[in-house]
This record gives C-alpha cells, structure tokens and sequence, in this order.
C-alpha cells in the first residue's frame, strides 16, 4: 500500500510511466489482473512483473479476451469489488466487448486496462501499430461502461485509475475503461511522481433515504393489508441479508426474488411463499401481485415489465391497481444506447436510495413502532399463502433417451441440499421449485446482457472468489454457452481454481429452436423444419475431449442415477483440488 506520503512500498523507485500506473494498482490492493498479453500494453505487463513483483496482483493468463473479464465479473459478483483486466489494444477491446457489456447490464464492478498507440504518429512502428491505434479508443464501448479515460500522463494516470475505481465501486456498481498510450507508458520518468494515500479517495457509502421519505414509507406499509415485497438488485452481504430477514418478520408480508439476480432473501424462508421467480411471471405470481394492495420493490430488475407481465397488459396506460414503493439508484445508469434501463416503472413512492441501506431505515422504524416477527405490522399479509416446498413433487424418471430439464434440474438440487454449494450459473428453463436457496452466495445469477458463452468464464471467477471457503462451486450451463467458452477452463487448470461444470446437453440451440417453432405457428409454416440451423450434431461436438484437453476430469450421464454418482465423484475431485465437466444429455434434440 502507498503510504499517507504517497512513497511506493517495498521501496521501489518508478522509472517509467506504466510504473507508476502499477504502483497505483498495488495501493488499491487488487489481488488479480487477468489478462491476454499483448503489445500494446508490454510496458505495464513489465511494471506488473519486474517492477511489482510479488507486491503486486497475481496474473491470470487467459485464452481469449472475453475469458479475462467474465472471470473478472464472476469474482465481483461474490465479493462486490473490482478486479483488475488488462486488454490488448482496440482489437483485445472488441474481444471483450461482450463481457463487458454484461458486467454493465449485471451492475458489476470491473477496472478494465486497456491500451492504444502510440498516439504519436511518428512513434508509431510500421503496419501493426497503425491497425492497432484507434483515435477515441473507448468509443467502442462507452455506452455499456460507467466511465472511460485516456490518461496522457503518468500523474493523470494516477489520478485516472483511484478515480476508476472509485467509479467502479460506486453503487451503482459497474466496468470502467481506462487505456493507456503506450508513449506515456514507456516513457523514462524524469521527475517523481508520487501515490496518494488511497484511503482519501476511496468510494462514498451508498446513500440512504430522506426522513420524511422513511416515515412516509412506513405509513403506507402500516395502511396496508396485503403488501407484497419485492426483493431484487442487492449485495452478499450476510449482515445484509440477515438485516432484510429481520425486517422481512417485522412486517410479515410475502417476499419474492427473482432467478435473474443472486438471491437476496432465503427462498426456503416462511415468508417466500412461492418459488424463485423465473423467465416470465407464473400465474401464481400473477395472483399475488393482482391481490395485492402495496408493492414494496427493492431494486426489482425490469419492475415496470414485470408488474404489466402480472397484469396482463403490455403499456404504461393500465398501471396496478396497488400503491407501489419503488427503491433503486438504477435510473443514475440509463443513457439511452442500451434499453437495460427496461419498461418505466409506476411509483407512488420513488426512494432514489441503495435497497440494503433503506432495509436498514425501514427495519430500525418498524422496531421503534414496538413491531417484531411475533407482531408483524400486517399480521393478515400471508392470508390464503401457503408455501411453496410444501406442494413440490420432484418430476418421476421416464423412459425416455434423456432426462427433462425438471428432473435435471431437481437432481441437482437433491444433491446440494445436503452441501454447502454455490452455483455459479444456472441455465434458461431451470425451474423455480429446484432453487431452495438459503444462503447469500447459493447462487450468483444469470449473465445480466443475455449472451451465450460468459458461463465458463464467470464460474472460474466465483471459484476463483470462493477458493479455500469450503463452499463447492457448480455452474450449471448450456451446451452452447459451454461450447463457447471450454477454453476458459484451462485457465481455472493453470490457476488450480477447482469447479464443477454440468452441461445441459440438448444438443441443439434449444432456446431458438422454441421461437422457430413459434415462428412456424404463427405463419402456418411447417412446424417440423424448427430444427433447421439449430442442431450441434454431425460432428457431435465431443465435450468430454474437450473438457480433458483442458485439463479438466470429465464424463458423460444420461440418467439420474448416473448424474448423482458423477457429482459425488466430482466433489472428491474438487476437495483435492481438480476440476470436472459432466457432459449431461438432457431432453430436446
């Protein structure tokens, strides 16, 4: 750490630019870079080894670019804080673009180096410096990052990375892009240039709610006799989440979470009266939210879309009938290029605050009004609400060459209800009534832009965050989304990061397979043509081969039975340290 004055530690003395861009690094206390080496940063990948060396952040070496920041975005989704990528110039930029814009649409922290130049045209070597120059580098992605910069100097440089950071880390959380020429980087420094103490520039807390605005919310909860609580966008936080619990009893109303976010509330937890919430709103969902009076939403990904989801009417012009509380500082990150700011949202109270700190506010009210779990404020909310678990009947094997999506999914669950798991990613179809989550860090959400392929990538990193915590780590993934990313896996090999990978294997791009036949449907098309331009098939991609060349165990199952034997085998892996691929057929093609 860079002390009060602003000296280097370990008494290193900077004699280039892209040193003093390290030193600021290793005050930050970052414990990973990872990264695609290339060119364009060569003078900052030898601050990072010759210059830092052990003082500063271990580099993971990655296969691709879009590797390096899904893995970087995994670990932020468990810990909350940044970690550090390094991308070769515009073309490693465009490799990671994808990732990157799911890390700004899951609201995860990421400080992502880049590189470009030399911005002097006369340093510039002939051909691959020209193609590798771009003049506004961060144009390619600044819709989708909080904040950018092209520091043209090692003081700005300085100033650049704490500033990216503190973005970074700022709730709303999110990537930012910081390049860095190459003239600036190999320049001999002439001067000293000094580190800040990093501590007077660290992030602000998350700001809370006005007052009146506390007071205001409990009356209209105290009003109510049948609220609904929405808990969405929140951290892993176990005090945190056992302060939304607490507060949770004190009013007594119904809670759901979504299968879209990590868990915020315990689904197994009286008050979660229905399963995770899935794709689309269930028609029990719908019921809850029709019969409702209050709607309390805590940072509910796509409110507006959800609640017209519930009412059955696809534009503002027929908002709920219940009065509705909505909590969340995700308006501060709409811009207009991407539409993740979703359908506006109905709010007869807007609290423009962090979810966890209003929880606090309204948990710290309702105990000075003499409420607790033993005297809810709304003592009739969970009026005809039974809960979920106790109607749940796991789906029978059948005959068939391949287990369903259900059962897959309840043969899963089976087996991490008796562990500590965590599941990295779970797949489109996993259904609501297999997700009996009861811990923060149970499961880490979906890939918030939707893509295909961020799923190896972003299990490594929750491994990589979860390493040594005696938590196993699962990530449940597609085909596709495995076939796209295997060769992330070698990297989770080289750092012996170990991670348990279940493919749902239906051979098909299944998801679109389900929309040509929609397509087909609607037009009076031949309904059996769906397959065409879908099946992985012919060559059968070997996943197990695959897995192994990356030095990973692997197998392949086809039943229940055989799954859960694979698992069992694969966590004796896992506590000695190796990862395993289970190569799952399950229904479709």
């Amino acid at each position: 750490m860079a002390d009060a004055g602003g000296t280097s530690g370990g008494g290193r003395v900077a004699g280039w630019g892209s040193d003093v861009v390290a030193d600021a690094l290793a005050a930050l206390d970052i414990p990973y870079i990872a990264l695609v080496p290339g060119a364009s940063f060569r003078g900052f990948h030898d601050s990072l080894v010759n210059y830092l060396g052990p003082d500063g952040p271990q580099m993971i070496v990655c296969l691709h670019e879009e590797h390096a920041v899904a893995i970087a975005e995994g670990w932020a989704r468990v810990t909350g804080r940044p970690m550090a990528v390094a991308l070769h110039s515009n073309v490693g930029l465009m490799h990671g673009s994808m990732p990157i814009y799911n890390a700004w649409c899951d609201r995860t922290p990421v400080l992502i180096f880049g590189a470009t130049g030399p911005v002097d045209a006369h340093e510039r070597r002939p051909w691959i410096d020209w193609i590798h120059t771009s003049a506004d580098q961060g144009a390619l992605v600044r819709p989708f990052v909080k904040w950018d910069d092209q520091p043209g100097s090692a003081e700005a440089a300085v100033e650049s990375v704490l500033r990216g950071y503190q973005i970074a880390a700022t709730t709303p959380k999110g990537p930012v892009y910081i390049c860095l020429d190459v003239g600036m980087q190999e320049a001999s420094l002439q001067r000293e240039v000094r580190v800040p103490d990093v501590a007077r520039f660290a992030p602000g807390r998350p700001p809370a709610a006005a007052p009146d605005e506390v007071e205001r919310a409990v009356d209209m909860l105290a009003a109510a006799h049948a609220p609904a609580v929405l808990m969405g966008r929140m951290s892993r936080d176990t005090a945190d989440w056992q302060r939304r619990v607490a507060f949770a009893e004190a009013l007594g109303a119904p809670v759901l979470t979504s299968i879209h976010r990590p868990p915020a509330f315990p689904a197994t937890h009286p008050l979660h009266v229905l399963p995770v919430c899935g794709e689309w709103p269930s028609v029990a969902e719908a019921d809850l939210i029709a019969g409702a009076d209050l709607i309390l939403s805590f940072d509910w990904l796509d409110l507006g879309g959800y609640l017209r989801g519930c009412i059955g009417t696809a534009s503002t012009q027929k908002p709920p009938q219940a009065r509705v509380i909505h909590v969340s500082l995700d308006h501060t990150m709409a811009n207009g290029w991407s539409k993740d700011h979703y359908a506006l949202p109905p709010a007869d109270l807007a609290l423009y605050a962090d979810p966890d700190q209003v929880v606090g506010q309204l948990a710290a009210a309702l105990g000075v009004r003499g409420c607790s779990a033993a005297a809810p404020l709304c003592p009739d909310a969970l009026h005809n609400h039974t809960h979920w678990q106790s109607s749940v009947t796991p789906p029978a094997s059948g005959a068939d060459h391949a287990m369903s999506l259900e059962l897959f999914a309840h043969t899963i669950a089976g087996f991490a209800a008796s562990r500590e798991v965590s599941f990295a990613r779970l797949p489109i179809g996993w259904p609501g009534d297999a997700c009996a989550f009861s811990h923060p860090l149970d499961y880490l959400g979906k890939d918030g832009g939707g893509a295909v392929g961020t799923g190896p990538g972003h299990s490594i990193g929750t491994a990589l965050a979860l390493k040594d915590s005696g938590r196993l780590v699962i990530g449940v993934v597609g085909d596709g989304d495995f076939l796209m990313g295997v060769n992330a896996l070698w990297t989770a090999a080289n750092l012996q990061v170990p991670v348990i990978f279940v493919v749902a294997n239906n051979r098909a791009y299944f998801n679109d397979v389900r929309h040509q036949e929609r397509m087909a449907l609607t037009r009076n098309r031949p309904v059996e043509n769906k397959w065409i331009g879908q099946v992985l098939d012919n060559p059968r991609p070997d996943i197990v081969r695959l897995a192994e060349a990356q030095g990973f165990a692997a197998e392949e199952v086809g039943t229940p039975d055989a799954l859960i034997q694979a698992l069992e085998a694969a966590e004796l892996r896992f506590r000695a340290g190796q990862g395993t691929v289970i190569d799952a057929r399950v229904g479709g093609y």
